[in-house]
């Protein structure tokens, strides 16, 4: 009997030494390859094999804590399955060939701090879902085929520091709780349909460096407010409709010329004289 129990103590522990992540998780990152034909990656998972030596994940006591898959040539659709690996802490697809929408069930990794699906076929709206992810530092979404609105909780994400969505098919206004992220630090939401005004709340983001809005559709004054950010070094909100006085200290900020529009709806650029005392300056034809 001692003999027996000694050696199923050794078949326990030889066990636990392959199984070197819960069971549970290699499931999901079975239907994930599944998912997005595997069988066609550039660099394979061997599924015969243990979970730590699959190329792209990394693992933390036993749990999936990343999964790194940037151009690796996944073609299909992201399971909703994959909101299960709750110790997740980056998911990182940039540069594949991913379909279909943003499955909702990612905003329960309560854990993950950086988030890009960027480069790649993906469509339909944000999932306000996202929102629930309190811990994201960085959402990467650009160059994508996302459309509907910015989800309206956006500022729940109180810790989120670069925000790029840009070259997408995002429309309406920018949501009010936006201008409640204060640790933004980068936000690049160009070459969309977004519209609207843009708020002075917008001061309130202290810790914004780059800001880029330009080919939207806002309209309205561009809030003088924005000379209140002091860490901001990068701006540019080109080819938009927005109208009215512009400071020179704006005007230099631009990185490209800010197209304004007349009265008559004609689109027009701003012509900056350097010399110019602090006084704001009118865009001219």
């Amino acid at each position: 009997m001692k003999k027996i129990f000694t050696l199923f103590l050794m078949v326990l522990s030889s066990f636990s030494m392959m199984a070197n992540v819960a069971l549970s998780d290699k499931e999901i990152l079975v239907k994930f390859y599944e998912a997005t034909n595997g069988s066609q990656w550039k660099v394979k998972w061997d599924l015969s094999q243990d979970v730590t030596t699959w190329a792209g994940v990394k693992v933390l006591n036993s749990k999936v804590v990343g999964l790194n898959l940037q151009d690796n040539n996944l073609v299909g659709v992201i399971p909703s399955e994959l909101g299960n690996l709750q110790s997740l802490q980056e998911l990182n697809l940039h540069k594949n060939h991913l379909s279909g929408s943003i499955p909702a069930s990612l905003g329960n990794l309560k854990e993950l701090k950086v988030l890009d699906l960027s480069f790649n076929s993906l469509s339909a709206a944000i999932p306000e879902a996202i929102c629930n992810l309190n811990n994201l530092k960085s959402l990467e979404l650009y160059m994508n085929k996302l459309s509907g609105v910015l989800p309206a909780n956006l500022g729940n994400m109180q810790n989120l520091e670069t925000l790029a969505v840009f070259n997408n098919e995002i429309e309406g206004a920018i949501p009010a709780s936006f201008y409640q992220m204060k640790s933004l630090k980068t936000v690049l939401l160009n070459s969309n349909k977004l519209s609207g005004t843009l708020s002075p709340g917008v001061a309130n983001l202290t810790q914004l460096s780059n800001f880029s809005l330009f080919e939207n559709n806002f309209q309205g004054q561009v809030p003088l407010a924005i000379e209140k950010l002091d860490n901001l070094k990068e701006m540019n909100i080109s080819y938009n409709k927005f109208n009215g006085l512009v400071s020179k200290k704006l005007a230099m900020l631009d990185t490209l010329n800010m197209t304004m529009i007349n009265d008559s709806g004609v689109a027009y650029l701003m012509n900056v004289a350097v010399e110019m005392d602090k006084r704001p300056i009118v865009s001219e034809e």
